[in-house]
């Protein structure tokens, strides 16, 4: 009796029986697992690295460490340095050939003490700069001032006290800028100033003190302000003018030869006077002349500043007792301002429109002055204004005039005067 197979065994047989590409496929698993059964086919693919940084950077690899940064250290002063003994755990020993730095010394630095009585100051260092006043005047700027301002006044004569007492003698000039209307305040015949505000208050001043200030009041011209001739002026009546007259209504910009003249001018002791033909701020003229007059003085440290109420204008009483800034044209009473250098001013501005008050003269006697000419034209008085004085323009009475007039007045003799006190003293510096 044959004996019996396992049931699993007999399964397979069959299985081989009936199939013969299964048997053949299976021997061939088999053979194939005897040979490569202990080979590696595949490596296990590592991830790409991972980018650092943006765009353009540098990458870490995936097996790659990144170092710690060290931790800052403060500097030491070097001393005898020492050698740690290695413990008996240490593994590895570096061996040198270099000598052992058990035994180095290291000698202290020696300082030597200083002696004040010879050390170098800094004063005795540095170049000793030249006198310099309380405004930053050197001596040589308040000599080349005095010398440039020095022949409009004289010394004291005749009756009254201060200033008062004293002669001037002085051309003034209007200002004939690049662009706008230099001219709007004045009236020209034949190429000659014959009328207006310049020439108006310049003949208020003369006649209300006796002719002791000498104006030249009947020849006013017109200055280009790139002309050399700003620093001459009038030899036979006091030399180079003590101000220069600007006014308009319109925007300008001055060229680089004007502003440099002018910047020269300044510094020599002139004064540029701006006076607004249209009342009050922000006009185009308001405008142009404020920042044109920044380029005149361009420091950092200078701006236009309101004269306070105890300037000398107000206060010193030159040839009249004005108090504070006069009301102007349609009673406009903005501050006067002022650009100043070393201490004193350099361009003033009267934003109220006193120049078209003045082209309505008055005689001696505080009235409005009515003379014409043989042509029956007003000798002093620009009749557009004044036939409109109650229609469009206000603020044009005698007394109203006669205060602007009293403080125009003001304004020049403190042009005229403002450089002495510093100019006295310019050999002392």
């Amino acid at each position: 009796m044959a004996s019996q197979m396992h049931p699993f065994v007999q399964k397979i047989i069959d299985k081989f029986s009936e199939s013969r590409d299964f048997t053949i496929s299976f021997v061939l698993h088999v053979i194939l697992v005897a040979i490569f059964g202990t080979t590696v086919l595949f490596q296990a693919v590592q991830e790409p690295p991972d980018f650092e940084g943006e765009a353009g950077g540098n990458f870490v690899s995936g097996e790659a460490q990144v170092a710690t940064p060290p931790a800052p250290t403060t500097p030491q002063v070097p001393t005898s340095p020492t050698i740690a003994t290695p413990t008996s755990n240490q593994v590895n020993t570096i061996n040198t050939m270099a000598p052992s730095p058990v035994n180095f010394t290291m000698a202290p630095m020696v300082i030597a003490p200083i002696n004040p009585a010879t050390a170098p100051s800094a004063e005795m260092s540095a170049p000793k700069p030249a006198a310099v006043g309380a405004d930053g005047l050197t001596g040589a700027q308040a000599s080349a001032i005095k010398k440039f301002t020095g022949g409009w006044g004289k010394k004291g004569s005749g009756s009254g006290t201060g200033t008062r007492s004293r002669e001037f003698e002085f051309t003034a000039y209007i200002g004939q800028y690049t662009g706008g209307n230099w001219n709007s305040t004045i009236q020209i015949s034949g190429g000659k100033i014959w009328n207006g505000s310049l020439p108006n208050l310049l003949d208020f001043m003369s006649s209300r003190s006796n002719n002791k200030v000498k104006t030249n009041y009947q020849n006013v011209k017109a200055i280009k302000l790139d002309s050399d001739e700003l620093f001459v002026g009038d030899k036979d009546r006091g030399g180079p003018p003590p101000f220069v007259f600007l006014t308009g209504t319109r925007d300008f910009r001055l060229s680089e030869k004007e502003v440099a003249n002018l910047q020269k001018y300044v510094r020599l002791g002139g004064a540029i006077w701006g006076d607004s033909s249209v009342p009050g701020q922000n006009s185009r003229f308001d405008i142009a002349f404020r920042r044109e007059m920044k380029r005149v003085i361009p420091d950092v440290d200078k701006d236009w500043e309101a004269l306070p109420p105890n300037h000398p204008i107000y206060t010193a009483g030159y040839y009249s007792e004005v108090k504070g800034v006069p009301p102007g044209l349609n009673f406009y009473q903005e501050p006067i301002y002022a650009l100043k250098i070393y201490g004193e001013v350099a361009i003033i501005y009267t934003p109220n429109d006193y120049g078209d008050m003045w082209q309505i003269g008055l005689n001696a006697k505080g009235e409005v002055d009515l003379r014409k000419n043989e042509r029956q034209q007003y000798v002093a008085i620009n009749d557009v204004i004044y036939s409109n004085r109650e229609v469009y323009l206000r603020n044009i009475t005698p007394p109203s005039l006669t205060l602007t007039y009293q403080f125009g007045t003001n304004v020049v003799i403190h042009l005229l005067t403002r450089w002495e006190d510093k100019t006295r003293t310019a050999s002392s510096l």
